[in-house]
């Protein structure tokens, strides 16, 4: 599969595309109306930001209960299944006076929900593609989502400034209600990748099998920390440059969907592997320059360069694959998935109180260093692709 024209030629690979086109413009338009929402009833930018970044943090629970099923249950039903629960949920929080006890009750058992539906979709996109599609296949889904995420966000601003957060999350279930159609009338019947009954003892047992691989492990941490760290960078856009802050996200959003079009689309893929590395270092090491508080130009230009670095997170991905079973696809898939999220939510958290304690342009200087560390760390341990490193030799040994 060498085209965007092969991937769309894919029987299945559309439907599942525009379902989830339409669940993250859901999520991301109904996300930033609930924290208005919020923030209207408290006046507390903790809580506004926790009803945001809630989902992400809850993954990490939902990672250790729930995910055994990502490989245990029928795809199309448990996707269908999915957006029609988050329907539902959205819809009960536009009901006019929801105590806010309840709104967080029903974030958290989104959060819970979501961290089964990256396993179960991303692994289902393994089975449509063929093993040397899933990294193109997986990049335009990468590229969609950050199109999809402006897109939301930009219509979401929007309608709150005519409509009320009630009826902008009315519509966000809306959308939900339409990926769930183009889920159930899209994709074909399929019969779990894996035997057995989802339950608790599954997921922890999986856990601990995918865990154990010490080429798995590395590349799980090298898929979670680099990236949340900068993900941290990002979430002080705001506090940086309070009346620029959209000119910086619409940046990283550029850059990210430039990368991640080189990446699926131009890098053979005997260089992939020795591509890591290098790609975290450019994701990390632009930030670094912000502790001298460049002008808006310049930081535009380094969270462009920088963002283009995500597209390492695709050949880990890769990687991942070719370490993982496949009946155990999705499952792998949704651990990295609810890791990458999890470290996500707290490194923001982490950003947010380095930049309380310093500034946030010294806050990202700080995350790009850690970030470094870290991946200076990968390299060594092998794991982030250095030439002729010990996990190249391992993945040889543990392939399946």
């Amino acid at each position: 599969m060498r085209s965007y024209r092969d991937l769309f030629r894919t029987p299945e690979f559309t439907p599942l595309f525009l379902s989830s086109a339409a669940l993250t413009a859901a999520q991301t338009t109904g996300g930033l109306a609930l924290a208005t929402l919020v923030y209207r009833a408290t006046d507390s930018p903790l809580l506004a930001a926790v009803s945001m970044f809630g989902p992400s943090l809850a993954q990490v629970l939902g990672a250790t209960l729930l995910l055994s099923g990502a490989d245990r249950l029928p795809p199309r039903r448990a996707l269908t299944a999915i957006s029609l629960t988050f329907a539902a949920g959205t819809a009960l929080l536009a009901i006019p006076a929801l105590p806010i006890w309840s709104v967080f009750l029903v974030i958290l058992t989104q959060g819970l929900v979501a961290s089964l539906g990256g396993g179960v979709r991303w692994g289902l996109l393994n089975q449509i593609l063929t093993k040397d599609g899933y990294l193109l296949g997986r990049s335009v889904f990468t590229m969609m989502s950050g199109l999809m995420q402006i897109t939301g966000y930009g219509l979401g601003g929007a309608l709150l400034a005519y409509l009320s957060p009630h009826t902008t999350l009315l519509l966000s279930a809306a959308l939900y209600v339409v990926s769930a159609a183009a889920t159930r009338w899209g994709l074909t019947a399929r019969p779990p990748r894996a035997t057995g009954r989802p339950s608790v003892s599954t997921t922890w047992r999986t856990n601990g099998t995918l865990w154990r691989s010490r080429p798995r492990r590395l590349t799980y941490l090298g898929l979670w920390i680099p990236n949340g760290l900068i993900v941290g960078c990002e979430s002080l856009y705001v506090p940086y440059t309070p009346a620029s802050a959209g000119t910086l996200f619409a940046c990283a959003a550029l850059g990210m969907l430039l990368g991640d079009l080189a990446a699926g689309r131009f890098v053979p893929p005997v260089l992939r592997p020795r591509l890591i590395t290098p790609l975290l270092v450019l994701l990390a090491a632009p930030y670094a320059a912000f502790a001298l508080h460049p002008p808006l130009w310049l930081a535009a230009v380094l969270v462009t360069t920088a963002s283009a670095g995500f597209s390492a997170s695709l050949l880990q991905q890769e990687r991942l694959m070719r370490l993982t079973p496949d009946d155990l696809s999705g499952h792998a898939l949704g651990l990295h998935s609810a890791g990458m999220l999890t470290l996500q939510g707290a490194s923001a958290t982490l950003a947010g109180t380095l930049a309380q304690l310093t500034s946030p342009a010294s806050a990202m200087a700080l995350l790009s260093l850690t970030s470094l560390t870290v991946t200076a760390w990968l390299a060594r341990a092998g794991t982030a692709g250095a030439p002729g490193g010990v996990l190249l030799d391992e993945e040889r040994a543990e392939a399946p």
